[in-house]
């Protein structure tokens, strides 16, 4: 009987975590890639106290009309729940690719029920 392993993750640099947020940055698809012009993406540590989150969109999304007079968008992604949660490399490179879609998805204005339905729930 054959099986593959997926070795768990060694202990993971900032460097390599940010490596992977920027290659999943990489891999949005044309259409989409142009709303990243307009919104940072950061990668912080862990998320606001009492929040269990792996990202957080802040910013008002580009289906609200005019957006003048609020704080430029911003992406965070956090490292140590993601890094904490995910034990393999293959895991961890698929759930940050999955919430940085995610979090670019309520920029461009998308429901968590959208997201879902699209597989980045």
């Amino acid at each position: 009987m054959c099986t593959s392993y997926d070795p768990p993750v060694e202990e993971i640099t900032r460097e390599r975590f940010e490596q992977l947020v920027r290659q999943a940055l990489d891999e949005v698809p044309d259409r989409f890639s142009r709303a990243f012009d307009e919104v940072a993406v950061v990668v912080e540590d862990y998320p606001p106290p009492g929040r269990s989150l792996y990202g957080l969109y802040q910013g008002v999304p580009r289906t609200s009309g005019d957006r003048s007079g609020f704080p430029p968008p911003h992406i965070s992604i956090y490292m140590h729940p993601l890094v904490d949660q995910f034990r393999s490399d293959a895991e961890l490179v698929r759930q940050v690719r999955i919430t940085v879609l995610h979090e670019l998805g309520h920029h461009l204005g998308m429901d968590e029920d959208q997201l879902e339905a699209l597989g980045y729930g």
